[in-house]
């Protein structure tokens, strides 16, 4: 302290002189002194010259204040001064400002001292390691200091700090600190850092920075909280506008269900002080950076369905209707609410529900709208009602619908004790205001906003104007104070509104054109040389002159397209029609009504566009400039053109709605395919195992036809009836369970069979079932269809009289068991019963091979049909190939029934071998004793064969 004494006592000689030479003394001693006393000293003295001689001691002590971080860090106290200094020497003093009037300057000298500070990136790097000592005297100016640099040079101070390992974490552990005053600090640190660097904001994001803030917030009392709570929502803002990934990790991370408690005030007038209005007011901007209309639609989306989830937008809900709340505050809560709902069907739906607290309750839209319309309320409470009204009504149809309807005449209360949306609507249309007109004016057309429905159910409201004029429509009292000339903001509104309502609607058109004072009332206008403040209703007009053009169906004889052209052409002239058209998009306001949906005027004399408007005329301006300067020749090629288009529209519709019912139709029959493929595998397989049956069973029978052949040569007739009458009951029974296993075959057969004929039938159904939509088939081939199908039906009555003659053997061959049961207790037979008995069966096996000669002709006949029938079909699918899909399908169809017939063939080939099993056994039961009376019956049962028959008699005569 005796060296700083020394130093400042010669001041008063030459101060100028003197402070320079002490601060260079100062200098010398830091760089010089071995002693670490001395050197504290020399740098407290520094710290306290800094603020007074900022430029003197930045230029001289700026190296070795770095030189003294870098080598005493062991020192904390010497450390905090180095630091204190420098921060004085960066940041700029507001008082130092205020007295000298050298903002600027002062400016310029910590721009100009950061970037010599900043020049070495160590320095910063050296800061940062600052941050890791707990020491107060050394955490707290490192922090200011850091931040003192990011509000000169920001962008550079972010990249350092990007780029160096572990920064931001280290920056990101002051908000953990315990000592509030290094956390509060941090809070603007981490602000600055934030501010316009997408990259270091996810960093932050992701280091737990939405959980800290929120409990920050929490524990300093929500929205009654102090300064640390704005700057802890300022940093939300900055970390979650304009940034697409924190904001869905914001939402993910289920953050905004935290924000509901926030807006848990009481409707009590006191206790409403500016930290805690200011407070409320970032918190409904944090909602609004979420649910912002510039967002990506799906983000948007999804943190508005959250928010009604949770419960906020009820909360925000509350606060509209309740008293007590502060202007700005109720101004932008009903911005907030306006943009929650904002295309979200849901939230729309539950705000429509909203009733304010009155008796009786009134609709919050109606008691919104009351606002609107009042002139005495503020003028940004005004626009923001006109927000929440377009809001509610943006990409809802319902809501469209409800408000028009208010207007129609079978929905007034005709009692007159509620005031409904409509009825406010056309008040301040038509009131003496003319900001009201205005509000009125585009809330109504939001209601018609790409609802051309609506548009029509508008035509239909009647207004009283006094009680001895009769009822005129709303589109007829819009033209009307039109041409009264009102005030300017009047008849922009009016003007905003028909050319909404007429675009897109033909109708609407054709009841604008109606009026004969109309179209001249337009030229009028359009044709008038009128001063600048005029020309934008020109313009406004010409746009609604052009939209009547070129929506214009030609239903009015006297106002066609070509008429009115030709009007323009005469009374305006065509350049100069579209000169005044194209006064709109060159206006001032115009740009700045594009920009953003929400109307945000800095007075009243700005309303005059609106956002949803602009792009109307965006849309419009090109299309009707053609349509002025084409001729009648070209309309009539566009109104053929667009006929064309509208028939190929419904041509491709037509064909969509059958290709999409083909597709149906077509799974269906693959569904049906693939469950008749499963079923023939089975039915194959089940075919395989009987005919493997029936295979041994044809071995078993010969084997045993040879041994009784050889018993029958080697012994006498006695022997051979002993012997027969030794095997008789085993053979008898081993027969009776052969014959029964060939008849449950025979009936499994039959039943498969009679499966596959349904099936073909079923496809034959589904094959000619898309044959109405194809030419009709000529003559001669349903002639060959027709003949074909008869001669199938006769091939299916023979297969069904040898089904019958089937049955008959069947039937003899119970018979013959029983009388085998009978002879085998009676006396052996003798030579004589033998030979007969042989003859016998020489002739039952060539009847046998006579049915079995027959049945193989009926099986080539059937094949032969079926081939001329595939032939015929062929010829059919080739003169029907304009629909390809359907040709395919049937192929497929005719593929899949040559398939069943194949297989109906084989198992006709099994009843044909089950048929020769069957007469197999008959003979092998006449080899074993069958009596020859039986012979009659036999012959009698095959009368078809006659020749058969005289040929078996002779071989009986013969061998008797």
């Amino acid at each position: 302290m005796n060296f700083l004494r020394g130093v400042m006592g010669g001041q008063s000689a030459g101060p100028q002189h003197t402070e320079a030479e002490t601060i260079q003394k100062l200098c010398d001693r830091v760089a010089s002194s071995t002693l670490l006393d001395d050197r504290r000293n020399a740098v407290r003295a520094l710290k306290s010259l800094s603020k007074k001689y900022r430029l003197e001691v930045g230029i001289q002590a700026m190296e070795h204040l770095i030189h003294v971080l870098q080598t005493d860090r062991s020192d904390s106290e010497i450390i905090g001064y180095a630091l204190d200094t420098l921060f004085n020497i960066i940041s700029n003093d507001e008082e130092e400002e205020v007295e000298e009037n050298s903002t600027r300057q002062s400016e310029d000298l910590g721009s100009q001292f950061t970037e010599i500070f900043i020049k070495q990136q160590e320095n910063v790097t050296l800061l940062l390691s600052l941050l890791e000592d707990f020491d107060f005297h050394v955490r707290w100016p490192s922090v200011k200091l850091l931040t003192s640099l990011l509000k000169h040079l920001g962008p550079q101070v972010q990249q350092i700090i990007l780029v160096s390992p572990m920064g931001v974490s280290r920056l990101m552990d002051l908000l953990a600190d315990s000592r509030e005053v290094i956390r509060n600090d941090g809070v603007l640190l981490l602000q600055a850092l934030t501010r316009s660097n997408g990259a270091i904001q996810k960093i932050v994001a992701f280091e737990n920075a939405f959980e800290r803030l929120l409990d920050i917030i929490t524990e300093e009392g929500n929205s009654d909280g102090g300064i640390v709570v704005e700057d802890c929502l300022i940093l939300l803002q900055n970390l979650l506008k304009n940034n697409n990934s924190n904001q869905n990790f914001f939402k993910e991370g289920s953050y905004i269900q935290r924000m509901k408690p926030w807006f848990e005030v009481g409707d009590e007038n006191s206790g409403w002080s500016a930290q805690k209005v200011t407070n409320l007011h970032l918190m409904l901007q944090l909602i609004r950076v979420l649910v912002s209309p510039t967002n990506p639609p799906g983000a948007t989306s999804s943190c508005q369905k959250a928010m009604f989830q949770c419960g906020l937008l009820q909360q925000l809900c509350t606060i509209l209707m309740a008293t007590g709340i502060p202007a700005d505050i109720l101004t932008e809560t009903i911005n907030t609410v306006s943009e929650v709902i904002r295309g979200c069907q849901v939230n729309q739906d539950y705000f429509a529900s909203v009733n304010a607290p009155s008796n009786p309750p009134r609709p919050a839209i109606v008691v919104l709208l009351m606002s609107m319309v009042n002139e005495r309320q503020p003028f940004v409470l005004r626009c923001a009602v006109l927000y929440c009204f377009q809001c509610f009504l943006y990409k809802n149809q319902k809501g469209q619908g409800e408000i028009v309807s208010t207007l129609l005449p079978s929905t007034i209360d005709a009692t007159g004790n509620s005031v409904s949306a409509g009825q406010l609507l056309c008040g301040g249309l038509f009131s003496t205001d003319s900001l009201s007109n205005w509000c009125a004016a585009v809330a109504l057309a939001h209601a018609l906003q790409e609802n051309a429905t609506q548009k029509e159910q508008l035509l239909r409201v009647q207004l009283a104007t006094s009680i001895s004029n009769p009822p005129v429509s709303l589109l007829q009292q819009c033209t009307n104070i039109l041409s009264q000339g009102s005030k300017i903001q009047t008849r922009v509104g009016l003007l905003m509104l028909l050319c909404t309502w007429l675009s897109n609607c033909p109708i609407a058109v054709t009841h604008f054109l109606h009026n004969s004072a109309n179209v001249p009332f337009l030229t009028g206008q359009i044709a008038e040389n009128l001063g600048e403040e005029e020309q934008l209703v020109q313009g406004l007009c010409a746009l609604l002159l052009g939209i009547s053009i070129y929506f214009n169906d030609n239903s009015l004889e006297n106002y066609m397209k070509e008429k009115l052209k030709q009007l323009i052409e005469k009374r305006i002239g065509k350049e100069n029609f579209i000169e005044k058209l194209g006064f709109i998009s060159k206006h001032e306001l115009y740009s700045r009504a594009s920009q953003k949906p929400q109307p945000n005027f800095p007075s009243p004399e700005y309303m005059i566009f609106d956002h949803e408007f602009t792009k109307l005329v965006k849309e419009l301006e090109g299309v009707i400039t053609k349509a002025i300067y084409k001729s009648s020749e070209e309309d009539k090629k566009e109104e053929e053109e667009k006929k064309t288009l509208e028939q190929h529209d419904s041509i491709v519709t037509h064909y969509k709605n059958v290709i999409r019912e083909q597709d149906l139709q077509l799974e269906e029959l693959k569904q049906q395919i693939s469950t008749l493929k499963c079923q023939n595998e089975q039915l194959q397989t089940a075919v395989t195992q009987q005919v493997s049956q029936i295979q041994q069973h044809k071995d078993q029978y010969n084997l045993l036809k040879v041994q009784l052949g050889k018993d029958n040569q080697h012994q006498g007739s006695h022997s051979d009836g002993a012997q027969m009458n030794g095997i008789q009951p085993e053979e008898i029974g081993r027969l009776r369970e052969e014959i029964e296993e060939l008849k449950s075959n025979q009936e499994l057969l039959r039943s498969q069979l009679a499966e596959k004929d349904s099936l073909i039938e079923k496809l034959k159904s589904s094959q000619t079932s898309p044959d109405t939509n194809e030419a009709t088939v000529s003559a001669r081939d349903s002639e060959q269809i027709a003949e074909l199908k008869q001669e199938l039906a006769t091939l299916k009555s023979q297969l069904n009289s040898k089904s019958v003659e089937i049955t008959k053997l069947q039937v003899e061959k119970q018979e013959l068991l029983q009388k085998t049961e009978a002879f085998a207790q009676s006396v052996p037979v003798s030579g004589e019963s033998e030979a007969a008995i042989a003859a016998k069966t020489t002739d039952v096996e060539g009847r046998l091979s006579a049915l079995l000669q027959e049945t193989k002709e009926l099986k080539n006949e059937i094949k032969a049909l079926s081939e001329e029938r595939t032939s015929i079909k062929e010829q059919l699918d080739s003169s029907n190939s304009t629909i390809v899909i359907l040709q395919n399908e049937k192929n497929q169809l005719e593929v899949n029934i040559k398939d069943s017939k194949k297989e109906q063939d084989d198992l006709l080939v099994l009843l044909a071998d089950q048929d020769q099993k069957i007469l197999s056994l008959k003979d092998k039961l006449k080899e074993l004793g069958h009596p020859e009376e039986e012979e009659d019956e036999l012959e009698s049962i095959d009368q078809d064969d006659e020749d058969d028959e005289d040929e078996d008699d002779d071989k009986s005569h013969g061998d008797n």
